[in-house]
């Protein structure tokens, strides 16, 4: 089969001849595949951070919170039957929450901080979130049994303490009896006694450390038993409870159930899905992820200035070939086509050798990222700061298409500025050309 006159005479002058064109062509073809290689590899690092941590929220958040605007709900275990009964609902399980100080001593040392207390009853609400599988066998296990507690494994570390060691918990039952009680016992003394009545402490055991993966849930969380929670918190009886935690069969259809939900839910009863609760966190990672991808693609429009850059020098060059073509009878289409298919060639060239190398790295990213900080110290994606061993990763065809089609457009694009203005050479003027 014959290749047809345009296709014959692009790939002609692309031809490799030494000379500075051809080595700015091949500089543009290496822009256009670092372009592709790089959008790749940084788009499908953050399209698999994006899946891993929702994967880490789901595993730890449940998938709708039924909470209370009065602070509180009282009669929870009718709302969690009503709750349970509705379709798409697989369970239910009620939790109390707030800020407590933590202590610990050991070895002559006292730590404190600040975490919050999650009261939950451990059979239920292993139905909504499995959180013992985040609890290794050398790190306990999720007993909360008596006076017990499970922590995470940051949490752990600050306070300095191990399974089966005790934490003294210190929570406020009444906050403005307290601050009241304060600015009394500043005027006599005496009144202290009834102050540390007010704050009610608790010893309990850690009978296991979890390890969620994220930063705020590990270093964040102190899981008690419910009565315990509820003691702290200072809640009347054990039908009240800060809210419930609901587990979906499809958390991606969390917003619909709780659309329904809320028709038989009482007045001053509201809920949120995991994608509300955490919806800053996700909108920062999407955001990210388009802003990097439009700020990579200029790697590729600079190598597409390059490509125009040489077919304006290849115009200049090849003008007395221009006016004899059209003087022969070449159309002007065939003329545009000439340098356009230049472009396409250095695009489509550009585009299989950066979806090769960007499938390359992304395929050895890990084993890249071990190196450079073996040789070199470099920490590229440093785990306690990620809270990801190892750099997660999913290509996506659809994104990799719109990469390769964009690269392609763009490249395409470049050239048809030149192979417009040779176009409209006037042969005449052409052939006078010396």
């Amino acid at each position: 089969m014959k290749t047809p006159f345009s296709l014959f005479l692009a790939f002609r002058y692309l031809k490799p001849k030494r000379t500075f064109v051809s080595i700015i062509t091949l500089i543009s073809v290496i822009g256009v595949m670092l372009g592709i290689a790089v959008l790749i590899l940084v788009i499908s690092v953050m399209t698999g951070f994006a899946d891993t941590l929702r994967e880490k929220v789901l595993g730890f958040t449940p998938h709708i919170l039924v909470l209370s605007s009065e602070g509180g709900m009282t009669e929870w275990r009718g709302a969690m039957t009503e709750i349970e009964a509705l379709p798409g609902v697989v369970a239910a399980a009620p939790f109390v929450q707030g800020p407590v100080i933590a202590e610990a001593r050991k070895d002559g040392l006292t730590e404190r901080v600040a975490p919050g207390i999650r009261g939950v009853d451990a059979e239920l609400e292993e139905k909504v979130t499995g959180i013992s599988r985040f609890i290794e066998k050398r790190n306990g296990s999720f007993d909360l049994t008596g006076d017990s507690a499970v922590i995470g494994v940051e949490l752990a570390r600050m306070l300095r303490v191990d399974v089966g060691d005790t934490i003294t918990v210190y929570a406020p039952g009444n906050v403005g009896n307290v601050l009241e009680a304060i600015r009394q016992a500043e005027d006599d003394p005496k009144k202290l006694d009834g102050l540390r009545e007010l704050v009610l402490p608790a010893d309990v055991t850690v009978t296991g450390i979890f390890e969620s993966g994220r930063f705020d849930y590990d270093s964040q969380f102190l899981l008690l038993p419910l009565h315990l929670a509820q003691e702290l918190a200072g809640l009347d009886g054990e039908d009240a409870v800060h809210g419930l935690s609901v587990r979906t069969t499809d958390p991606d259809r969390a917003g619909e159930i709780r659309d329904r939900l809320m028709e038989t839910m009482p007045e001053g009863v509201y809920a949120l899905t995991w994608k509300e609760v955490n919806r800053n966190l996700f909108e920062a990672v999407a955001m990210e992820r388009n802003v990097m991808f439009f700020l990579l693609m200029f790697i590729i429009i600079v190598a597409a200035f390059g490509i125009m850059n040489t077919l304006i020098t290849v115009t200049v060059q090849k003008t007395r070939e221009i006016g004899i073509m059209k003087a022969l009878g070449a159309s002007t289409g065939q003329i545009v086509l000439v340098f356009l298919s230049q472009g396409m060639i250095v695009g489509l060239f550009g585009n299989l050798a950066g979806v090769g190398l960007g499938m390359t790295v992304v395929h050895y990213r890990n084993e890249f990222k071990d190196w450079l900080a073996a040789r070199l110290g470099v920490e590229v994606f440093p785990a306690d700061v990620y809270q990801f061993s190892k750099i997660p990763a999913q290509v996506v065809p659809h994104d990799v298409a719109i990469i390769c089609i964009s690269a392609f457009v763009i490249c395409s694009l470049a050239a048809l500025i030149p192979a417009y203005f040779a176009a409209r050479l006037d042969p005449v003027k052409a052939l006078r050309q010396e």
